[in-house]
């Protein structure tokens, strides 16, 4: 019997921590190579002018960059130069385009602690700053997060605790409390004229909108009610309000995987009176829920009085406009496609989204006016864009965009039609290997049950007809995610993409799937009957992966592995856990192992449901333990806040007891979307070394 080794495998992880950069094999790149890219993230666009700022995360230094049009010469705004994990979000510009507002640090766990994956022993914490457009050291605006900045002033509103605080940009005075008022108080929102914030009080059972009067500094809540109040946003003339109403629960908790549906309406309230009239009501099946992917995006006020918003009610991610009064509204995107990424144009006439439209497995742009009509393409062919933004004259089209080879960058192209020009290209290493990447294929394959799932083939460049190769089965976490064919436009997965790059130049042919569960490919796929703890039916799916490989003649059948993270992670385990004859070794990264016990902070099941807790962990991977005997590599740190780190620990445990041999790697004060460079290129070394010592040696 094999047994675990984890006083060995520290000894190896820690030398693989510390190892130099590995020799090229083959002509091909190191793993430090393939992820020295910057990630870009946060684009925004000034109100006025052509001013446009990012984040760029370089191997693990992340800094503000800025441009500005014409000309769109690029330059780093911030100067922090180490990787020490602190996150850079809630990026915006001031009203007048001179100052650039940021949160740096990540998000507090339910014990109230800030992310310190450096175990820095004096502690993390999560502040704004604002830094001058013209450069010069980030002032300081407070601890907290989720900043607004006022539509008039050099001044901002942003998250402290349960409360508002407004800091000023420009002078020396410290941020000071708003108002004082009950719940959680947060998601603010200022009037066009400067004068009021609205936001949304949480209550517990209950939640309302507020309305903070500046000038007279006093309080008020519209139309409140024993429902759920949120997303406030105001009209161009600060007359009105829109916000989402949605029916109290009651004391039922909120299930992650619940399919109850969840209706909603859009209100419209008159400020003057605080009287609020529903304009739009869902329906009340499964896909008139409110479509939680849609965030931000869910309601927009357009010109022309109309309000745009996403539903799924069709079935697919879409948006519609219906007029401020009431009345019947417009689908804006029809297609068995999904919108994803949205902005408005400065005048508010036209709506610039991504989309899966014509090409499912990438991300293109499109134009569609708010009133209605026909959507026009802005981008198409073989690249993938997103995240786009208009520049505040209307005239330039900021956007990310990447492809098989080329990894995210920014462009900027005139938003009325011309050329695309990319965005600080000297920002990319000269060593970074695009020409010896490869183009994934789109493979096309059916499930025992008959449901369609699409993935994304990568061979070694150099392979021979007559080789047998080593092969892997990837799956993304999530599970609304989606992998694509190229670089990925979320971080986790620009990260996993590269590490599939490296593996296919290290002589694997590796298939990413596209399981049900995930986006891109409607509602009915996302919501899959009897999917993870309900009956884990997108395992289906991954045996149908397994054997899409072992019918291919240029892969050898006994040397097929797994690896994935999070709920990639959890598919990994179940199919070494269920199928050890199909699956010879896996790699798991902070997987879900037992879905009967508590996750993190939400709820996946109800764990008060005996018979639901029966069926969740008949559908986890400890389950089916007891026949495991295919050798895994599980990495996890300890400060994860999406996936308990005992998972981890209670299924080491098990596998001890099995005799399952077992390999290690634990990052201490890391969360689950690892925030230091160096800790994603010890993890795919180890799991890169953990492949071939299992899959390319014989055993």
């Amino acid at each position: 019997m094999k047994t675990s080794r984890p006083l060995a495998a520290l000894f190896v992880f820690l030398l693989l921590a510390h190892a130099p950069v590995p020799a090229r094999q083959n002509g091909g790149f190191t793993i430090e190579q393939v992820l020295s890219s910057p990630f870009p993230s946060d684009l925004v666009a000034a109100k006025r002018g052509e001013r446009v700022a990012w984040v760029f995360d370089a191997e693990g230094r992340r800094n503000i960059w800025v441009a500005e049009g014409p000309e769109f010469q690029s330059r780093q705004l911030t100067r922090y130069d180490r990787d020490e994990g602190q996150e850079i979000g809630d990026v915006s510009f001031s009203a007048d385009g001179n100052w650039i507002v940021y949160v740096r640090g990540g998000d507090r766990n339910r014990a109230g602690e800030v992310p310190n994956p450096t175990s820095d022993a004096g502690g993390a914490k999560q502040s704004v700053y604002a830094v001058a457009w013209t450069g010069g050291p980030p002032k300081l605006l407070g601890e907290g997060n989720g900043p607004v900045v006022s539509t008039t002033g050099a001044q901002a509103v942003f998250s402290k605790g349960d409360q508002l605080w407004l800091a000023s940009l420009a002078d020396k005075s410290e941020a000071h409390q708003l108002f004082n008022a009950r719940g959680s108080n947060n998601s603010p929102a200022w009037s066009p004229d400067g004068r009021y914030v609205a936001f949304n009080s949480g209550r517990g059972d209950h939640s309302f909108i507020g309305v903070y009067d500046t000038a007279s500094k006093s309080l008020n809540f519209i139309a409140p009610s024993v429902d759920r109040d949120s997303h406030p946003r105001w009209s161009p003339d600060g007359k009105r309000l829109a916000f989402v109403r949605r029916p109290a629960t009651g004391n039922q908790p909120p299930v992650f995987l619940d399919d109850t549906p969840d209706p909603w309406a859009i209100m419209v309230a008159d400020l003057s009176t605080g009287d609020a009239k529903e304009i739009w009501r869902s329906g009340r099946g499964q896909a008139d829920s409110l479509p939680g992917m849609a965030g931000e995006n869910l309601i927009r006020w357009a010109a022309d009085d109309r309000i745009v918003f996403a539903s799924e009610q069709e079935g697919w991610m879409h948006l519609y406009s219906i007029p401020a009064s009431g009345g019947e509204a417009r689908l804006l995107t029809p297609g068995a496609c999904e919108v994803e990424h949205v902005t408005l144009t400065p005048d508010r006439r036209s709506i610039i989204y991504s989309s899966n439209c014509g090409d499912v497995d990438r991300r293109h742009l499109w134009r569609v006016p708010v009133a209605g009509g026909s959507s026009t393409v802005i981008t198409s062919g073989e690249k993938i864009e997103w995240s786009p933004v208009v520049t505040g004259d209307g005239a330039q089209l900021v956007y990310f965009g990447s492809d098989a080879r080329v990894p995210a960058m920014p462009y900027a192209k005139p938003l009325n039609g011309g050329t695309a020009r990319m965005l600080a290209p000297s920002s990319l290493p000269s060593d970074f290997p695009s020409e010896r990447l490869v183009v994934p294929r789109q493979i096309v394959f059916k499930a025992a049950d008959g449901v369609e799932v699409h993935g994304q083939l990568f061979l070694p460049p150099n392979a021979r007809p007559s080789t047998r190769l080593p092969a892997v089965v990837f799956m993304h976490g999530g599970p609304v995610r989606q992998m694509l064919l190229g670089w990925h436009y979320m971080y986790y997965y620009h990260n996993s993409y590269g590490f599939n790059q490296y593996l296919a130049s290290r002589g694997y042919a590796v298939l990413s799937v596209n399981y049900r569960s995930g986006i891109g490919y409607g509602r009915a796929f996302r919501m899959a009957q009897k999917r993870g703890a309900r009956g884990a039916s997108e395992y289906q799916d991954i045996v149908a992966a397994a054997k899409y490989l072992r019918g291919r003649d240029d892969v050898d059948a006994k040397r097929i592995g797994l690896w994935g993270g999070s709920y990639g992670g959890y598919l990994t385990a179940l199919g070494l856990a269920r199928d050890s004859d199909l699956f010879a070794a896996g790699v798991d990264m902070h997987g879900v192992h037992d879905w009967s016990q508590r996750i993190s902070g939400a709820s996946w099941i109800d764990y008060s449901n005996q018979e639901a807790q029966k069926i969740a962990r008949e559908a986890s991977p400890i389950s089916s333990v007891q026949k495991w005997r295919s050798p895994v590599l599980l990495i996890h740190g300890d400060d994860d806040r999406n996936v308990a780190f005992n998972q981890t620990v209670d299924l080491a445990r098990r596998l001890r007891d099995q005799n399952v041999e077992f390999e290690q790697l634990v990052f201490p004060d890391e969360v689950h979307d690892f925030l230091l460079h160096r800790h994603w290129l010890a993890a795919y070394r180890a799991a890169a070394d953990f492949f071939d010592r299992h899959l390319k040696e014989q055993r």
